[in-house]
């Protein structure tokens, strides 16, 4: 009974640390549905999609959305988005719906789509920028009619096991759940709306569902140790090697090479680490009050470039960041007692785009920090990062025991150079007595 016990207590607390994420404990997607009008055989909805994440963003081919109908619910007709399967419709004459299927598959329109098909906040592919990054460009809408289903808030069942893929799995999807009704502005900010029933859906994302290996790795190296610690082996795993590229080889030539596929393969460049992305961090230069670190993020992946890509570090040191000389630099404080998170992104139409593999797949910038004499320190690798994500997903670091290290002659240098000047102050001393 013990053992049981036991084993129920993991499988619970490990299934929701899975979903977790301490840099970001209140992150989530939510999914709201707001009834706006009933019908003679359902009702009109707006659907919102709000990426509450604050450094992990959705990226292109963007969101797909799916749930179960609780009963025998049709799309008649979408505005914003729209259905990648129509289903079988052949019962109905005349009017045909938009998707007949149990469960449907809902996508974002692209941009460019006929005005009267748009609808506020849709089309953009699906992309959802994150929170922490841009709030306005983290919201996606569409609005959906439904037939066939309740006409009342009594009578209106909720779909059920909704699915997200942003864009491929991770995320864990709950139940409906009804909630107080949206309120609404009018145009001229006058008068107040409410929707007739509203019922939200939260999402969280785990890192651990989405992939099995690390997407991303880490490799460091300081101006006072020639050392430099790369990436571990085989640090995002190793099977692509056997279909990697090496970076001198005629297959870059060909026409299309960076075109991306239906199943998102990458193409990587061959590396021993085998990730489609590196951050490198280089303790550059040590001054009296400050100190200066060089950050690199390289893109090994010849079909993939990054969009609204982001960067978080944790350190100590972030508590008093004094200049980023080429990001966007925001602090994460989830712990209002703990600043040492920070998170960097591109500047907006100038390096916003990571590119694909190749001579412009780099972004790179310096940041200068403000030493906090009571814990700033050189040894045991106090100047290096504790963690580092790339969109969201953690970075593997090098063993610790590898960091490049303070010199012993370091100090040893540092302390005859202070005896040979004590020295120097005696013999003065004794010369003029």
């Amino acid at each position: 009974m013990k053992i049981f016990i036991s084993v129920v207590f993991l499988f619970v607390l490990f299934s929701h640390a899975a979903a977790y994420d301490p840099l970001d404990p209140n992150g989530n997607v939510t999914i709201k549905w707001d009834i706006v009008s009933w019908t003679p055989d359902g009702y009109v909805a707006v659907v919102t999609m709000n990426n509450f994440q604050m450094y992990r963003h959705i990226m292109n081919p963007g969101w797909t959305l799916g749930w179960t109908w609780a009963k025998k619910e049709v799309i008649w007709s979408m505005v914003g988005a729209q259905t990648t399967e129509q289903g079988d419709c052949s019962k109905f004459k005349g009017n045909i719906p938009h998707c007949c299927k149990k469960t449907p598959t809902v996508v974002d329109l692209l941009p460019g789509v006929p005005y009267n098909q748009q609808f506020s906040n849709c089309c953009k592919g699906g992309v959802l920028a994150a929170w922490g990054q841009d709030p306005q460009a983290a919201v996606s809408a569409f609005q959906v009619s439904v037939g066939l289903a309740g006409t009342s808030n009594k009578t209106v069942k909720l779909p059920k096991n909704f699915t997200l893929l942003g864009p491929g799995p991770g995320y864990t999807c709950g139940p409906a759940k009804v909630v107080p009704s949206t309120t609404f502005l009018t145009p001229d900010r006058r008068r107040k709306t409410q929707a007739l029933m509203t019922w939200n859906v939260t999402c969280t994302y785990s890192q651990f569902l989405a992939r099995k290996n690390p997407n991303c790795c880490v490799s460091f190296s300081s101006f006072y140790n020639e050392t430099i610690t790369p990436c571990p082996s085989c640090a995002c795993g190793c099977q692509n090697k056997n279909n990697c590229v090496k970076s001198d080889s005629k297959i870059l030539k060909m026409v299309g090479l960076n075109t991306p596929r239906k199943d998102n393969a990458p193409l990587l460049q061959c590396t021993h680490h085998m990730c489609p992305v590196r951050v490198h961090w280089h303790v550059k230069l040590n001054y009296k009050d400050y100190w200066r670190v060089k950050v690199s993020v390289t893109n090994f992946n010849y079909r993939m470039n990054y969009t609204l890509w982001s960067l978080v570090v944790q350190h100590p040191n972030l508590n008093n960041v004094t200049q980023v000389f080429s990001f966007d630099y925001k602090p994460l404080v989830p712990y209002e007692s703990i600043n040492d998170t920070g998170m960097f992104y591109g500047m907006k139409y100038y390096n916003d785009l990571l590119m694909e593999a190749g001579p412009f797949g780099n972004v790179q910038s310096e940041v200068l920090l403000r030493k906090d004499k009571d814990t700033f320190s050189f040894k045991q690798g106090w100047a290096f990062p504790r963690k580092v994500y790339f969109n969201g997903d953690e970075c593997m670091l090098p063993p610790p025991d590898t960091y490049p290290f303070l010199p012993n002659s370091a100090h040893q240098h540092l302390f005859f150079t202070n005896l040979a000047f004590i020295a120097a102050i005696l013999s003065l001393l004794v010369t003029f007595w």
